[in-house]
């Protein structure tokens, strides 16, 4: 597979809160240090630093590609972007380059937020809701149905690969499990949303949520920049498991024939163009 920088994805992103639960869930938040200042996305800096002394941690999850920490007054939601990684270590174990946040805990323990390229963002707020509102639902939740799916598809036109990755219209996919699962699905990437049959939209539901799930199963996805790693610090399994992502010119595992790249709203999108035919203009 070529080099570059993955952004974690719900698999990833869901990892990541399981290994913060059991050293988080229960923990006061003494302090927290941040040498970056855009970081904290809400509220403001001084406001932030005061907000969040003393707050003890109620629970920790997900929401779409968002950590989620459930304070007893308020709640903290952390997007890793690109390079972030989120660890709790002993106060006194030497910080890593690029550790820009640090939330001082009880105990002599910190909660440490790296990230390599800035990119990462925090919010303390009332509710989750505040920035969440605007997701879609979670693909891999008991209520969300093959019923409620074919719902999000009426009078959706778009490329499904644009579609899949529209974090308004599902939560959490991204350009890894969006292609896995249009390969799943035997579903070229830009076929359009309203050209799908009955059965092709049950393949894509069940192949989207059979992927995310073996995919949290394995701990996420570790290319070979080596970017995400798990809270400790452990890399995923599920890129033994790649079908098309980043595989441009290998065989297909299913057929043989050589994975194409092509790029849909300036994002790669790989595919492999025997077991996922490019639908003809007018076919339906």
């Amino acid at each position: 597979m070529c080099l570059g920088r993955q952004m974690p994805e719900l698999p990833e992103v869901e990892t990541i809160a399981r290994g913060l639960r059991s050293s988080l869930e229960g923990r006061t938040i003494r302090a927290v240090t941040v040498d970056w200042p855009r970081t904290v996305a809400q509220p403001p800096l001084d406001e932030f630093r005061e907000r969040i002394a003393g707050r003890r941690v109620e629970s920790v999850g997900r929401r779409g590609k968002f950590v989620v920490i459930g304070l007893d007054g308020g709640c903290l939601l952390i997007h890793l972007k690109m390079s972030g990684r989120l660890r709790v270590v002993p106060a006194g174990e030497p910080v890593e380059d690029h550790t820009h946040t640090i939330f001082h805990l009880d105990g002599d323990w910190e909660l440490r937020f790296q990230d390599v390229r800035k990119f990462g963002r925090v919010h303390l707020v009332e509710k989750p809701v505040q920035v969440t509102a605007a997701l879609g639902p979670e693909p891999l939740d008991h209520d969300f149905t093959l019923d409620h799916f074919r719902a999000l598809l009426v009078r959706r036109t778009g490329r499904l690969k644009s579609l899949l990755m529209n974090q308004e219209f599902l939560a959490g996919l991204g350009n890894i499990y969006a292609d896995e699962a249009l390969h799943a699905a035997r579903l070229h990437p830009l076929r359009t949303a309203d050209s799908l049959s009955p059965d092709e939209q049950a393949h894509l539901y069940h192949s989207i949520r059979r992927v995310l799930g073996r995919a949290v199963a394995d701990r996420g996805t570790t290319l070979d920049d080596g970017g995400y790693q798990d809270a400790e610090g452990r890399a995923g399994a599920y890129q033994e498991e790649l079908a098309v992502y980043r595989r441009t010119g290998e065989p297909c595992h299913s057929c043989g024939t050589l994975i194409q790249r092509t790029v849909i709203g300036g994002r790669s999108s790989h595919f492999c163009p025997t077991c996922q035919p490019q639908q003809l203009e007018g076919e339906a």
